[in-house]
Order: C-alpha cells, then sequence, then structure tokens
C-alpha cells in the first residue's frame, strides 16, 4: 500500500470524533456480518463518490462514458443538490470522490462543488484525464482545497495513449500535469496530492519505466499501475489483457479459460462503508455498476441516511451474502486486485 506524509497527515486532520466512531461502528458491523452470515449494518458510509457529470471528450473502448453506451439518463450534477447531500453527510463523511463516470471537469460548477466538500473538513478526491488542466483551471484546482488529483496517463508517446484514450492528446495531459505542479509551488500548496495512474493494457506495458521516469520529471508526486477490467475478457476482442500477468486481473484456469483472479467470497466490504451516488441522484451499490442497474434508492425521493437503510439495501446485502457470484456487477470485480507500485 502507497504512503505518503503529506497526503496521510492531510487525511488524518480531517478525522473527527464523530467520523471515527461512524468508521469503528461501520467496521463492527461488517465483522458481526461475516461471523454471523447475516446483513448488520450500523453507522453510515466513512466514503461515497460523487457523479459529476457522465459526459467525456474521450472515447475509450471500455467505458460506457467513452462509448455513449448509457442506457441511463445522462446530465451534470446540480450543485444544490450536491450542497444538500452534503450537509446531511458531512459530519459522518470522511472521504469523498469526485467521479463515477464521465470527465469531472466539464461541469461547470465541479471546482465549487469540491471547495463546498473542503469547507467541511472532507478529504476530497477526483479522477480526471487532464485536458482541460489549463493554466486558470489548475489555479482554481489548487484553490479549492482537492485533495487528491489522479491524472490518468495510459501511454508516454501520443501513438501508444490514443490506442486506449481515443481522440486525446497526450500533450495535454502533460501540460495540465505540469500546470498543477506549477500552482501548487506559487501557491505553496501541499495540496493536491497529484499521482499518474497508468491503466496496464497489452499495447502500453513496454512503457512502464518510461512513465515512471516522466512523472518524475514533472514533479508528480507518485505513479500507480491499475489493472483494466475488460468486459469480454474470455474473448478480449480488443486484445488489453497485458502479457504480464502481475498487471492482470485475470488468468487462465487448468482448462485454458480465462477468470477474474479474485475469489469472490459472499462478502464485500465496500458495501458496507461506501457507495456511489449519480448525477441525477440514484443511489447504486459501487463503481461496477457503471450503468445503474442496481439502484438501491433515489435521492430525490428520501434522504440519503433513509437510503442507507431501506428494504433495496437490506435485500442486496442478503443476496451478496448468499451468492455474490450471481451478482453481475459482482463477477468482473476486482476488489483488492489493484496493482500499486512506484
Amino acid at each position: 500500500m502507497y504512503f505518503n506524509w503529506n497526503d496521510s497527515i492531510n487525511f488524518l486532520t480531517k478525522l473527527r470524533p464523530r467520523r471515527l466512531w461512524n468508521a469503528a461502528k461501520v467496521y463492527a458491523s461488517y465483522q458481526v456480518t461475516k461471523l454471523s452470515g447475516k446483513p448488520v449494518q450500523w453507522g453510515y458510509p466513512v466514503s461515497v463518490s460523487f457523479e459529476p457529470t457522465t459526459s467525456c471528450n474521450l472515447r475509450c473502448p471500455e467505458c460506457p462514458s467513452g462509448l455513449r453506451a448509457f442506457t441511463r439518463p445522462t446530465g451534470m450534477l446540480e450543485n444544490s443538490f450536491f450542497k444538500q447531500t452534503i450537509d446531511e453527510l458531512h459530519k459522518e463523511l470522511l472521504y469523498l470522490i469526485f467521479y463515477f463516470q464521465g470527465e469531472p471537469y466539464l461541469n461547470p460548477d465541479f471546482l465549487k462543488m469540491v471547495k463546498y466538500a473542503h469547507d467541511k473538513g472532507i478529504y476530497t478526491a477526483t479522477s480526471t484525464n487532464a485536458h482541460y488542466l489549463t493554466d486558470e483551471k489548475a489555479k482554481q484546482t489548487v484553490e479549492s482545497g482537492l485533495d487528491r488529483l489522479i491524472i490518468s496517463i495510459d501511454g508516454t508517446s501520443q501513438d501508444v495513449y490514443q490506442q486506449y484514450r481515443v481522440g486525446g492528446k497526450l500533450d495535454k495531459v502533460l501540460e495540465g500535469a505540469r500546470n498543477i505542479v506549477k500552482w501548487k509551488k506559487e501557491l505553496k500548496s501541499k495540496t493536491p496530492f497529484v499521482f499518474f495512474q497508468f491503466l496496464v493494457v497489452r499495447h502500453n506495458e513496454h512503457q512502464i519505466e518510461e512513465v515512471k521516469r516522466l512523472a518524475k520529471e514533472i514533479g508528480v508526486d507518485q505513479v500507480r499501475f491499475k489493472t483494466a477490467q475488460v468486459y469480454d475478457y474470455e474473448n478480449d476482442p480488443n486484445q488489453l489483457i497485458p502479457l504480464n500477468n502481475k498487471y492482470s486481473r485475470y488468468k487462465k484456469d487448468p482448462s485454458g479459460k480465462m477468470k477474474v483472479k479474485s475469489g469472490l467470497g459472499n462478502h464485500c466490504w465496500k458495501l458496507w462503508h461506501a457507495n456511489v451516488i449519480t448525477w441525477d441522484g440514484l443511489v447504486v451499490p459501487c463503481c461496477f455498476d457503471k450503468d445503474a442497474t442496481h439502484q438501491l434508492g433515489n435521492l430525490k425521493m428520501q434522504s440519503f441516511k433513509e437510503t442507507w437503510n431501506n428494504d433495496n439495501y437490506k435485500q442486496f446485502r442478503r443476496e451478496l451474502l448468499t451468492s455474490r457470484k450471481n451478482i453481475d456487477i459482482c463477477a468482473n470485480c476486482s476488489e483488492g486486485l489493484t496493482v500499486w507500485e512506484d
């Protein structure tokens, strides 16, 4: 697991007695659930993901947003709705992720929402393709108080980068990263903690060492390598699964058939401590439900705390404890399989 002193100390400053007590209750309820085999839920989420938008400027081949393949409505998160939800949750909430699908910086109110959460003492993070990190926007990002900025960079040359980040320009990504690093220095800010996230696929796995060198040259804080989710992993039509098994979330079974590496035990920590809220207020179990097919609640009709303990949530937790492998969004789950290394 990664450790960075500045980032870790910053995270610890977000702890409050009520948040610590909430986290303890959530963890205890999860352990009781695993031991008893019956769903017990105490407390409220420690972490929540909010979707700023479903829109994206790129067309990545394994992304519903990039493929324009959503069956659910698309749109932008409204600032007023976001504030209403944060006002309800902020006393328990420790970690807020501004990302689900889409490119967050396309929402014109994105940094206003970051600032609002920051002012509530919540640790904030987002993931971006960095095409909109102009000099002005980079300055505003640092000023917003954003704690963590993940920059997706899946190649160190344009020809390799664009194979997955279809429609993207590597020089824009590097320019955006340099802008952030510059403004952190000029504003004497320790945040955001910036890292390059390199999605390892077959066509870019030979550039792993090169991206480390590039990150050091620019001055970002870290590089992290992530395994790629492939929907049709048994056939891998886009030939994305890397040859280096270390960076693959799939492996061949004795018959030669591809399967997910992780064992699907009938439990899931994420369902107890986190969830996702779509731009239009739907509550879904986790980031693997990209098309929001498992709708556990609607915050336009019910408060978050009512939703967290409603019948839909209870039923989903029961199903997960009974037969997780039969839940479609769990079948391709890689929880615990992300490869983090320098």
